[in-house]
């Protein structure tokens, strides 16, 4: 027999709410000009714009600066331990389909502990997104190299420079079949609110790493806003090739929809199908047991 939830229906025609509404009224403590600011205000105007309720969005992360996030949104949240939001977020999603669940880490979260996580939750296509707050640096722990720390980065845990080559997480995600993947910067929140809203609109995984600079530890501010630019208009974000193309540009940090594939079922969308093929009517735990247990 298969369970089915009597689950409220909403759409997104049912609530108009400022992005200010969406606040939970617990005050980020992120240090001042920290990027997790205009990821956070980028992510309360895209929500606003879809018009999703509260009681219809979930958001999840692990442990890190940027994974304090579910604290200051006015909807679910679950603030779970190191690396695993990706997991967590998946049995959310499954356990109520209904939800629009977003996922939100860091670099160290996502790509250190948490990366055993990443290319299974894209080959089952859940219909999540991960919203991945790349800030080069552990921040929360006071500056030690991430996984994305560039080549001879020199802090305090490493004087004489770090010693391995960093991980391009949009590479990673794009060689592992990722149906969404993009890239925005906090300093550009126009063009990262329109991405936040089409990696969530995207039905299946979607990834969206943001450059979010931490000033404490490691202040690259100027850094991209001289490297990053926007991908051409001759870019095809359906051609894989093309955006691993411009994924791998070693001069330039390109900003965008890198790319998007549709009509990819997802992983809940192969659950329904099978359950609607295995269901027997009147066949249940008992005789499960009988089968097997003789």
């Amino acid at each position: 027999m298969v369970m089915t939830l009597d689950l409220p229906k909403f759409t997104y025609e049912t609530v108009q709410l400022s992005p200010n509404e969406y606040k939970s009224g617990v005050p980020p403590v992120w240090c001042p000009g920290c990027g997790d600011y205009g990821v956070l205000a980028s992510f309360l105007k895209a929500i606003s714009e879809l018009r999703i309720p509260r009681e219809q969005l979930a958001i999840v992360s692990g442990i890190g600066c940027s994974s304090r996030f579910p604290a200051f949104v006015e909807a679910y949240g679950f603030h779970g331990t190191h690396g695993r939001a990706l997991p967590i977020a998946a049995g959310i999603k499954l356990a109520r389909p209904d939800l629009i669940v977003v996922t939100v880490g860091g670099d160290g979260d996502a790509f250190s502990i948490g990366m055993g996580h990443v290319p299974h939750a894209i080959r089952r296509n859940i219909d999540i997104t991960y919203i991945v707050m790349d800030n080069e640096i552990y921040g929360l722990t006071k500056g030690q190299p991430s996984p994305t720390s560039p080549l001879g980065l020199e802090k305090k845990a490493s004087p004489y420079g770090t010693l391995e080559r960093p991980i391009n997480p949009l590479q990673m995600v794009l060689a592992a079949g990722a149906t969404w993947v993009g890239r925005g910067f906090s300093s550009k929140p126009k063009e990262l609110t329109d991405l936040i809203k089409a990696a969530i609109q995207h039905k299946g995984f979607s990834f969206l790493q943001v450059i979010s600079p931490c000033v404490t530890y490691n202040d690259t501010y100027d850094h991209f806003k001289s490297i990053t630019k926007p991908l051409p208009p001759e870019h095809d974000p359906h051609n894989r090739m093309s955006a691993l193309r411009y994924a791998l540009d070693e001069h330039s940090l390109y900003l965008g929809l890198f790319y998007e594939e549709t009509g990819v079922d997802t992983l809940e969308d192969r659950l329904t199908a099978l359950n609607a093929r295995v269901a027997t009517p009147n066949y249940g735990v008992q005789d499960v047991m009988r089968k097997y247990m003789r």
